[in-house]
Formats: C-alpha cells, sequence, structure tokens
C-alpha cells in the first residue's frame, strides 16, 4: 500500500513523537512551543491507516544562521520529525520534509532551520541541509546541531 502524506493535528502527532522522539518520557513531552499557531502546520505519513511518521513546520523569526540574509527574510523551523523504526530507511521521511518545503514554496518562506539530532544529520544533508556551528545539548535528547537551506 502506497504511504500517504497529509495535514494532521498537534494531538494526532503525539502517537509519532512519542514512539520516536520522547520515547520512555512522559505524553506530556510531545507538546512543543507553537505547536498550535495558526501559521504552524503539521504533516503526517500513513501506511494505510497506521500513522508511520510526522512533522511540524513553525513560523519563526531570524535565526543565527552563518550568512546575513537581507532583512525581509522569512523563515519557518522544522520540529518534531521523525518515523516509526520498522518504517524508517523506506524514504518516508524525505518525503514528509519534501511536501512540507513544497507548500513552504507556495507561502514564499525563504529558509527553513531546525536542529537536528546528530544521528539524523547525514539523512538531512542527503535533502540539501547545511549544518553550522558548534554540537550542543538538548536536555533528556541529546546532542544536536543546527541545520538550514535556502527554499
Amino acid at each position: 500500500m502506497p504511504i500517504t502524506i497529509k495535514e494532521i493535528t498537534t494531538l494526532e502527532t503525539y502517537s509519532v513523537r512519542h514512539a520516536v522522539l520522547r520515547v520512555g518520557r512522559p505524553l506530556e513531552e510531545c507538546a512543543m512551543d507553537g505547536d498550535d499557531l495558526s501559521t504552524t502546520f503539521h504533516l503526517g505519513a500513513f501506511d494505510g491507516d497506521l500513522h508511520v511518521g510526522v512533522a511540524t513546520f513553525l513560523k519563526s523569526e531570524a535565526v543565527d544562521l552563518p550568512i546575513n540574509f537581507p532583512a525581509e527574510t522569512t523563515y519557518y523551523q522544522l520540529r518534531g520529525m521523525g518515523v516509526v523504526a520498522d518504517h524508517q530507511g523506506k524514504g518516508i521521511g524525505a518525503d514528509i520534509v519534501t511536501q512540507g518545503i513544497h507548500r513552504l514554496k507556495e507561502l514564499n518562506i525563504d529558509i527553513l532551520w531546525f536542529n537536528a539530532r546528530i544521528k539524523a544529520v547525514p539523512f538531512y544533508e542527503r535533502l540539501g541541509f547545511t549544518s553550522y556551528g558548534e554540537p550542543f545539548e538538548v536536555k533528556n535528547i541529546g546532542t544536536h546541531y543546527k541545520m538550514y537551506a535556502a527554499l
């Protein structure tokens, strides 16, 4: 059965966020700042009725990028991206991010940035993102790098 990707609600993100990004943590920790803003959108990947992937796209302000962009540059942040273990390596994550980027381009967004777990950096590099800065720790989650791409 083909994978379908569609917009989902904040609460619908929790099943995958919890299974992939917050393993062993309380379900409440799946909530992220900005989840319910009108400018935020969430994409879910489904294998039939089974929810297997998720990503959140959050409008943001300028960030400490390694390049100075013009003042009118627009930004979004990718958050809470993950695919359940038995569906990883099948291109689902790439499809979710690609569909999110397509929507951001329709909104005339210039830059997509995010904090990537160290093990996910090669995945994002294959999608054209660039890492920058020094690695840093996110409490209870692990080592991350900042990454971005001009859209």
